[in-house]
């Protein structure tokens, strides 16, 4: 049976609840149907404050000052831009660790209008000190990284969504994982964006690179796989935002740089997610067009 990223993170929360008794979960109202039965059998480190959103960042925090790993959970938006100074504050001002999942990113809530997008997720959130970032592609992939960083003691961000790539990877926690072999650009997936990056670059004479993990990102693979000075970057959230990252890995050699993602505009018309997609060209042929454009114009 096929499940979501949202329901996998159910399962995978609710196995490790009963492993490791440092685990707490807050809730501020949003996917409580999820964790029933964490919430009724584990009341002392299983919480739902209502719409509290900031509330729930700072009483995640308190915990964790007591010795617990929190994991907090909401809607893109409410997550992370509603409680941002929260999380700054309480958390990454603090050095402490903690989970932070979000389920909508972009634009899942799409006919919801803007109030419920969350393209600005990952730009803002990399600017933090000490944020960790993972953008798994499948659900699977999203029970690997989270098992390998809850655990960390940083603060760490999971972004799911709705769609997921057909194909799953090993991958590694930090670790960019290659995917396609070539030598006139060098692309950078992340995370869903892998299914649609791969048909539109079938054909090419381009290397693909998948990233799970924006931050921190994997620095030493780019600079030691990347045969061209093309980079194209392609991300599910506003675009560039792991243009310093790469400059920063590239600094001994001159690159050109396109990013490919959600463009920095109203979204004012209505629509499913794919209505959306190919709108803004986030799409197989649009990302191969503009790749094409960056390359032989």
């Amino acid at each position: 049976m096929t499940i979501t990223m949202r329901q996998q993170m159910g399962l995978t929360i609710e196995e490790l609840f009963e492993q490791d008794e440092r685990l707490a979960l807050v809730l501020a109202e949003i996917s409580t149907d999820f964790f029933r039965r964490l919430l009724r059998e584990h009341p002392q480190r299983a919480l739902n404050l209502g719409i509290l959103e900031q509330t729930m960042i700072s009483v995640a925090a308190g915990m964790a000052m007591e010795g617990f790993i929190p994991v907090v959970h909401s809607i893109t938006p409410f997550l992370v831009e509603r409680p941002y100074e929260q999380i700054k504050d309480d958390f990454c001002y603090q050095r402490l660790g903690g989970n932070f999942i979000s389920t909508g990113g972009s634009y899942d809530y799409s006919t919801e209008g803007m109030t419920h997008h969350g393209p600005a997720d990952v730009p803002i959130l990399r600017n933090l000190p000490g944020m960790q970032i993972v953008v798994p592609g499948t659900p699977r992939e999203f029970d690997r990284l989270f098992r390998a960083a809850y655990a960390n003691g940083a603060p760490t961000y999971f972004r799911l969504s709705v769609t997921s790539n057909p194909v799953e990877y090993p991958v590694t926690f930090g670790k960019l994982e290659v995917v396609k072999r070539g030598t006139q650009a060098t692309v950078i997936a992340v995370g869903p964006a892998l299914a649609r990056v791969l048909p539109a670059v079938a054909d090419l004479d381009v290397m693909v690179l998948y990233c799970t993990t924006v931050a921190p990102f994997d620095a030493g693979t780019l600079r030691a796989v990347s045969e061209s000075d093309n980079i194209v970057l392609v991300e599910p959230y506003y675009e560039g935002a792991l243009v310093a990252d790469v400059c920063a890995a590239m600094q001994h050699r001159r690159v050109r740089i396109e990013t490919i993602g959600v463009p920095r505009v109203v979204l004012s018309h209505y629509g499913e997610p794919e209505q959306h997609d190919e709108a803004i060209g986030f799409t197989p042929r649009g990302i191969r067009q503009r790749i094409e454009r960056f390359l032989y114009s």
